[in-house]
């Protein structure tokens, strides 16, 4: 294969549609494993800048009931059901509202617990 130069690759872009083009830099970046992405410059001189703080995903999760509402019992159900609290330590995590049921969960855990103690008729919040 002959080797093209710089200005016969210019002139051959030149003839490709915006998408033709758009799909060769995609496959380029596959075959060369690179990205097009420009760098971003910065705008101006800043004094110094604070330090970056990373901001971590929160990944465990308090359930804190707030409040039994009028379905008591149900609600007492509920948190047996998530727990392995027997009746009176169910009943007095109930009546101690707001207290933590469920602690250090994941996400898809925590919100599993809040709807079904709140379709029990329990305030809830996930903390």
């Amino acid at each position: 294969m002959a080797k093209l130069t710089q200005d016969e690759l210019i002139e051959a872009f030149k003839e490709l549609t915006l998408i033709e083009l758009s799909e060769f830099v995609k496959k380029f970046e596959e075959v060369f494993e690179v990205t097009a992405a420009a760098p971003v410059a910065a705008a101006g001189v800043a004094g110094p800048a604070a330090p970056v703080e990373e901001v971590e995903e929160q990944t465990e999760f308090d359930v804190v009931l707030e409040a039994a509402g009028e379905k008591k019992i149900q609600v007492i159900k509920e948190v047996r059901a998530l727990t392995s609290l027997g009746l009176g330590e169910a009943k007095a995590v109930v009546d101690g509202a707001p207290k933590a049921v469920l602690e250090a969960v994941n996400k898809e855990t925590a919100e599993k617990a809040k709807a079904q103690l709140e379709a029990a008729g329990a305030t809830v919040t996930v903390k």
